[in-house]
């Protein structure tokens, strides 16, 4: 499969070129297996029986989600939400705080977040009832982020105290969560471009390194726009590094401690 091809696989998702231009060797590979294995001859052909056929489409949709992740990637993001965001919430002494890992991929950011919620607890007397929901949209990496099995590498980023209170070895190079973090993670498959918000009334949104990285920009700015009616007024909505917002989103205002968290702002509320 030529760049052209692929270009033409792109668009039809609705996908972007600037996103996928650095990891499309894995994918066209993937892509490519898949239609040889049935029989598909041309790209023609096979976006012909994306169009035409729903099962198909949505294993189209599988084939090109990519999954690069580590626990606590981008650290200086993770240190904000540790020092500044967390007590914020905390402070409002509400309940239940839920957040939403949308694209949740292998789990490590929804882990990661756990790791962090379990070290308050040192700081805290009392914490609200925490609901996380992990949602994506394919069930075999959903599957593999609730085993929480991760490969050493994924593990680079977490200091060795944290290594020792939160993971086992099970094999070399293999590493399990503690079973205490998976309590009150709610896994779900969920299409982030045409289903609804899980729930309401989110206090915090993850939505980093796949809408905003890989989708072309209307896509991204009615997805976003659906997405961020999950979350309640004076939630944060959490974007990837390299990720920007796009077009306008006048509710959205920057986190003052750190550039790629935002807080659904409305005048009236505040």
């Amino acid at each position: 499969m030529d760049d052209q091809q692929f270009r033409q696989l792109l668009d039809f998702f609705g996908l972007s070129w600037k996103g996928y231009r650095k990891v499309r060797k894995g994918v066209k590979k993937r892509v490519g297996r898949y239609m040889q294995e049935h029989g598909f001859h041309s790209m023609e052909e096979f976006l012909w029986t994306l169009e035409g056929n729903r099962e198909q489409r949505g294993q189209g949709e599988k084939l090109m989600t990519v999954s690069i992740s580590r626990f606590f990637r981008d650290r200086g993001l993770w240190q904000a939400v540790e020092k500044y965001l967390l007590p914020e919430i905390v402070a409002r002494e509400v309940q239940k705080i839920k957040v939403w890992s949308a694209g949740c991929a292998c789990g490590e950011e929804v882990y990661s977040f756990k790791i962090l919620w379990d070290r308050l607890r040192d700081r805290y007397k009392r914490l609200p009832e925490l609901e996380l929901w992990a949602t994506d949209l394919n069930p075999e990496l959903l599957y593999r982020a609730q085993t929480g099995i991760f490969s050493l590498s994924s593990l680079k980023e977490v200091p060795e105290e944290w290594r020792t209170r939160y993971f086992s070895q099970v094999k070399e190079k293999y590493f399990a969560v503690s079973d205490f973090l998976k309590e009150k993670i709610f896994w779900k498959v969920h299409n982030l471009l045409a289903d609804d918000p899980p729930l309401t009334g989110f206090q915090i949104l993850f939505l980093r390194n796949n809408l905003l990285t890989y989708y072309q920009e209307e896509i991204q700015s009615s997805t976003l726009s659906r997405a961020i009616g999950g979350l309640e007024w004076g939630g944060f909505l959490i974007i990837g590094s390299h990720e920007k917002l796009p077009g306008l989103f006048f509710e959205l205002k920057p986190f003052p401690h750190h550039p790629n968290i935002f807080q659904k702002y409305e005048d009236q509320k505040f």
